[in-house]
């Protein structure tokens, strides 16, 4: 099969039809060397600074290797397909994981309340977010990956979503803008919250909780918490952790919602097609009206062949692992040492993921939308933070 030259415009050669050798795609292993990189970087930068969680640092060298000089070329070039595998295959592995972190018994035990606080929360940060998104015009699906970064776990749950979106419009580049603005204001978190704490009048145990249900990222909120202590700390984690276990429930729900607008697009297509075939046949007789009538099936046809293609299914594979693992640590059979060594692998798989994902990001592009990007960074998070407050407040 003939390839055709990008910028040249010239067709290079064909291969032979018998005998010839396929040309190979590029190999992964450079960018996946390239993650691991970052993993041991970041790693290095969280031990020196333990204030940086290494899910951070994953993402900002990610950004960093994608505008520096030296790696620039790499990175978009041999670097990118083993880049892009890492923040899709391995942002899956890592949520699959994520699920060990959770126990129903330690999500119940915290009271119904809690549990109505924590889905109130969600729910009104993720369509509050959605609504101003598209009332400040950003393209694409930002919108809405970002909405599920600030509403249940940060740069996971962007990555959960971006794999299931079915009907909406968007790129690889969304993704990695939203996980970069997540990320940028969960950072900012960790030093702003703590100094909130005083003046709010929190006690531990509510601001543990309130750090819980306002912070994106689970590396996040534990740096963020344990400024308050043990306790603080213990309560943040569980509550986050109940944002977590809503992971599968918007994911199927996006999936819906993905469905029904791309119906929707496919009835719309068919409706013009056929006004357009009916216009033609008023305008040139009834003879080359018959002519029109193949073009609206065409069009009818191809619409059709869309709606029919690939689809994702209503609950993801690694969806369903994550419930699974959830199942699993709620038996309690799962020794210490097998939860700690999981935890780790979890987090190394996420950073590999997020380095992958901050080498798509490029700051020209995110600097033509940045004061919209921004603005609902900083609307979402007002919302999300005034919202926890005031649920901690009742509920405890």
């Amino acid at each position: 099969m003939a390839l055709l030259g990008d910028r040249a415009g010239t067709r290079e050669p064909s291969a032979p039809a018998t005998g010839g050798t396929p040309p190979r795609a590029p190999s992964r292993l450079p960018g996946l060397a390239m993650a691991a990189l970052g993993v041991a970087v970041a790693s290095g930068v969280h031990l020196l600074v333990p204030a940086v969680p290494m899910l951070t640092a994953a993402v900002v060298l990610g950004i960093l290797a994608a505008h520096l000089p030296g790696l620039r070329g790499l990175v978009r070039g041999p670097g990118r397909r083993g880049l892009t595998l890492a923040g899709k295959r391995l942002m899956r592995l890592g949520i699959v994981l994520l699920g060990l972190k959770l126990g129903l018994r330690d999500v119940l035990g915290l009271g119904w309340a809690t549990v109505a606080m924590v889905a109130v929360v969600v729910t009104a940060t993720f369509f509050g977010t959605v609504w101003l998104g598209r009332r400040l015009g950003l393209r694409g699906d930002q919108p809405l990956l970002i909405a599920t970064g600030y509403s249940i776990c940060g740069a996971s749950a962007i990555g959960a979503v971006s794999e299931v979106r079915d009907g909406y419009e968007g790129d690889e580049e969304d993704t990695a803008t939203s996980v970069a603005l997540v990320t940028l204001c969960g950072t900012l978190a960790i030093a702003v919250l703590p100094l909130l704490q005083g003046p709010l009048g929190l006690d531990a145990t509510q601001f543990g909780r309130w750090v819980g249900a306002g912070v994106h990222d689970v590396g996040q909120v534990v740096a963020t918490a344990q400024t308050a202590g043990p306790d603080a700390l213990g309560q943040a984690v569980l509550v986050k952790l109940m944002r977590v276990m809503l992971l599968a429930p918007l994911v199927a729900a996006v999936v819906v919602a993905g469905r029904r607008r791309r119906a929707a697009a496919k009835a719309a297509a068919a409706r013009a097609a056929t006004q357009a075939a009916e216009g033609a046949g008023g305008a040139e007789g009834g003879a080359p009206g018959a002519q029109g009538a193949p073009g609206a099936e065409g069009a009818e046809g191809a619409a059709g062949a869309g709606a029919e293609g690939k689809r994702p299914p209503l609950v993801p594979l690694f969806v369903l692992g994550f419930l699974a693992m959830v199942a699993v640590r709620t038996t309690g059979l799962l020794p210490t040492a097998v939860l700690d060594g999981a935890g780790q692998v979890q987090e190394i798989l996420l950073a590999a993921a997020l380095f992958g994902l901050g080498s798509a990001v490029h700051l020209p592009s995110l600097a033509r939308t940045g004061g919209r990007v921004a603005t609902l960074g900083l609307a979402s998070w007002v919302v999300i933070a005034g919202v926890s407050y005031g649920g901690v407040l009742l509920t405890t």
